[in-house]
């Protein structure tokens, strides 16, 4: 990664402020992770759901009424936080709030002490890398 410069940004960088903006960007990365375990998450229990729905119709046809009355009133309509809120309502609230205001800071640290480059730590990693190659 080079300035307008040619020269390295990152020299410009003392090693606690390298390991410090890798530390946010990692923690990011992480949450964004959490994100795509909370679509899963999401994902997975509408189809568990959609198969109970399913489940319903066949047991009142196989003579359960009780079984798929209970299915329909108690077991579909139930929430899977606090028995009101849906895996879509975790999801949009965790993408709301944590994870929008850490993508935000995370991009101000960038801002800070990087002029907005990102990965400034694999970047240095990689020319320490190349540079031993070389010698």
């Amino acid at each position: 990664m080079t300035g307008a410069d040619g020269e390295p940004i990152d020299n410009e960088l003392t090693e606690p402020d390298r390991e410090a903006l890798h530390e946010v960007e990692l923690g990011f990365e992480w949450l964004l992770r959490a994100q795509g375990e909370l679509i899963e998450f999401h994902h997975a229990t509408g189809h568990g759901m959609d198969h109970l729905d399913v489940a319903e119709s066949k047991l009142r046809e196989a003579g359960h009424v009780e079984l798929a009355d209970e299915l329909r009133t108690s077991v579909l309509p139930h929430g899977v936080v606090d028995g009101d809120r849906w895996s879509y309502d975790v999801l949009e609230d965790f993408q709301n709030t944590v994870l929008t205001e850490v993508n935000e800071f995370e991009a101000r640290v960038r801002t800070e002490l990087a002029d907005g480059h990102r990965h400034v730590a694999e970047r240095h990693q990689e020319r320490v890398w190349k540079d031993r190659a070389e010698e």
